[in-house]
């Protein structure tokens, strides 16, 4: 429960503000498989983790709300009747994003001190920004009794992303943050919001997070030039197959009956998306069978596909990935996030994780000169209040 954290957070709090807090705890997240899935309206399957944020809050009698980031060591003070962002890329917007959101519901929230800390590492795909904004809306929820479920929080969260951090994310990281379940993984339909849980019975393996360290900037936007393929792939097929509501409702002998109008990078795209649904199907049959060997090749197969048919990896990925392919505590592993940098995910023996992290490390730094970042993760629960 991050029992070290906690108090941290609480201790600071009632240090700058002389009050007793309210506490939450919001996890980061992990996607185990299915990536570039979710915007196509296709299946994913993420789970939440035991790095986290904690946020203390208390209401306040002053006329203004005070926002304390020990990560930062940055304050935030907001005044509700003159709400406005921040510079891009702040902490702070994520915050000021979400109580408009709140406000714009007409919910009646009054001024609050709030001091936040965590230990998600910033930019390595695990969704530090869904697990504040969730958190957030979460601790407000409870202490205003605002009668939030937890769609709305979601859509709150969802919103200042958008419309306050610019950035047009979907709705896997906020949902997974509000629905997760120690020990289980989300079967989430991005579609309809239909999930399941799965349970990760992962016995003497364990994942483990490698971060290159490297985020590789291409021009003309490569995530939105993604997403665009898929469309146009989409637009294509649906002349013939109009029933068609998105790729991920697509079959391979749909595509293929139309592939002589695609270009040779739209099928790929669209093949890739194709595919990677199936395998998060064949995941979430492989972990409900204890199958850990089937899942791991399925790890393997869709990072194949991320790199040679979708074109999101990068040299420093690819590399991790063959050195997890030859190790044979590693039963899987692939590139994890938007791609062009970030992490892999790999599921390895527990008592092999040291030992891989130091081959890791040395043949990374021998290749490209730069040192990795690692983080051996458990599966947690979701957003809560937290009850000492």
């Amino acid at each position: 429960m991050n029992k070290e954290l906690i108090n941290k957070i609480k201790t600071e709090f009632e240090y700058k503000f002389t009050q007793h807090p309210l506490l939450v705890r919001s996890p980061g997240r992990i996607n185990l498989i299915g990536e570039h899935t979710d915007y196509n309206m296709g299946l994913v399957l993420p789970a939440t983790i035991d790095k986290c944020i904690i946020i203390a809050l208390a209401k306040s009698n002053k006329n203004i709300s005070k926002i304390y980031s020990i990560d930062f060591n940055e304050s935030l003070e907001i005044d509700f009747n003159n709400i406005g962002k921040q510079e891009v890329g702040s902490w702070k917007n994520y915050i000021i994003g979400v109580i408009s959101g709140i406000l714009n519901k007409s919910a009646k929230i009054e001024n609050f001190n709030l001091v936040f800390g965590g230990n998600i590492p910033i930019g390595a795909g695990l969704s530090s920004s869904a697990a504040l904004e969730n958190g957030v809306v979460y601790g407000l929820n409870k202490l205003f009794n605002l009668g939030l479920n937890k769609s709305e929080i979601m859509n709150i969260s969802i919103a200042a992303e958008h419309n306050f951090a610019g950035v047009n994310c979907g709705v896997m990281d906020q949902f997974s943050n509000l629905h997760g379940k120690s020990e289980n993984a989300i079967f989430l339909d991005c579609y309809d919001l239909s999930f399941q849980y799965v349970s990760l019975q992962l016995d003497n393996y364990q994942f483990l997070l490698i971060n290159t360290n490297v985020k590789h900037q291409l021009n003309n936007s490569p995530y939105n030039q993604r997403k665009l393929d898929c469309e146009t792939g989409l637009q294509i097929l649906q002349i013939k197959f109009p029933q068609l509501n998105s790729l991920s409702n697509t079959d391979l002998g749909q595509l293929n009956s139309v592939k002589e109008k695609l270009s040779t990078k739209v099928y790929n795209r669209c093949l890739y998306v194709i595919e990677e649904n199936e395998r998060v199907k064949s995941s979430k049959i492989a972990l409900e069978n204890n199958d850990l060997q089937s899942f791991g090749d399925l790890l393997f197969a869709s990072h194949k596909g991320l790199s040679s048919l979708y074109e999101v990896s990068c040299p420093e990925l690819d590399f991790l990935v063959d050195l997890a392919k030859k190790d044979t505590s590693v039963i899987g592993s692939r590139m994890m996030g938007g791609g062009f940098g970030g992490c892999t995910i790999n599921l390895i023996k527990k008592d092999k994780i040291d030992n891989f992290i130091n081959k890791a490390e040395s043949e990374y730094q021998h290749k490209f000169g730069l040192s990795i970042s690692t983080y051996p993760v458990n599966i947690s629960d979701g957003t809560q209040i937290i009850k000492l």
